[in-house]
């Protein structure tokens, strides 16, 4: 299959070069099953994430479009917010961010650490919200807002996660194919899915390139009613984008964000501290946490399709552990 088209749509050159794809050999002998990791956490603006990858896509069309304001919006803790404000930062444009508070705490931690301390540094300029109950309008409403000051801004999507933003995650997949060809077959690939753009992305990649390997979505927020078809409104728009034909079902598991979206529980939180035991690897407690419990419970209940090894993708978060502690 091909993905000719891909190379056709304009990006900037920040990512540098692949991520690493490693073997994890003290969590495999613990859980009794190969797992390797692809480090998304790596990407190098202010302490890496997997937005970068969407990011290339969509600063390049800010560019093109001549902008000189990125604009977008999430949580006060958002890996995505801060990721979008380094790259404005890195193109010398302005960063506003539409926040919210999602978990409603008054907690001074969370409310000024981590990722939010990060904004500050990079001088971002923030409008608090009651909820981000329509984004996509609210987030309409601040650019005329912008506009009407003589700014020219950029609606960078929630999470980066619409089609453009997705092809990130098609190239993230050819970089999965080439960096295992020849070297290990994945019986799956397990990502957190929350605004479905990383998700999305690789389905339709992953289809093309790795057809035997099944794909699962540990959703963060939503439960499979909801978020089934926000994945999927994306990888039709996508796969249309690319001429590809994509069939595979859709797998998501939604046994592991509880209590809600942006609040840590139990089950995430021990894989944070143990894939920290076993490879001083730090995963957060909104993402990556709940989707590794994902991963490791789907190994115990017997529930991924096939025997082999896993690849897990760690998309970063690790700055927001501060802001969460000492809840953590």
């Amino acid at each position: 299959m091909s993905l000719h088209l891909l190379h056709q749509f304009p990006r900037l050159e920040l990512l540098g070069a692949p991520t690493p794809l490693e073997h994890l050999p003290r969590l495999s002998d613990y859980l009794g099953r190969d797992i390797f990791i692809k480090r998304d956490d790596f990407t190098p603006v202010a302490m890496g994430g997997n937005k970068l990858r969407k990011l290339e896509f969509l600063a390049a069309d800010a560019l093109r479009e001549g902008a000189d304001v990125l604009l977008t919006a999430g949580a006060i803790q958002s890996n995505h917010v801060r990721q979008t404000a380094a790259v404005a930062a890195r193109l010398g444009l302005r960063c506003v961010a539409l926040l919210e508070n999602p978990i409603g705490t008054t907690s001074e931690n969370y409310l000024t650490n981590g990722n939010r301390l990060m904004l500050d540094l990079m001088d971002v300029e923030v409008v608090m919200v009651d909820a981000l109950h329509n984004p996509t309008e609210q987030l309409a409403e601040q650019a005329e807002h912008l506009e009407a000051q003589g700014f020219r801004p950029y609606i960078v999507p929630v999470g980066g996660s619409n089609a453009l933003g997705a092809l990130g995650y098609v190239e993230c997949a050819q970089e999965i194919a080439h960096q295992s060809e020849g070297v290990v077959d994945f019986a799956a690939v397990v990502v957190a899915s929350g605004s479905a753009g990383t998700h999305a992305g690789l389905a339709v990649g992953l289809e093309q390139l790795l057809p035997d390997t099944e794909l699962v979505g540990v959703t963060v927020s939503r439960k499979v009613e909801a978020q089934l078809p926000v994945v999927e409104r994306i990888r039709t728009a996508l796969a249309e984008q690319l001429e590809v034909q994509t069939q595979a079902p859709i797998t998501l598991w939604d046994d592991y964000f509880a209590p809600r979206y942006g609040e840590p529980n139990d089950e995430g939180m021990a894989a944070v501290k143990l894939l920290a035991r076993l490879e001083g690897i730090m995963l957060d407690p909104v993402y990556t946490g709940k989707a590794m419990a994902g991963l490791i419970d789907g190994i115990a209940q017997n529930r991924f399709r096939r025997e082999g090894p896993l690849l897990f993708i760690h998309t970063g978060g690790a700055p927001a552990l501060f802001a969460y502690h000492p809840s953590v």
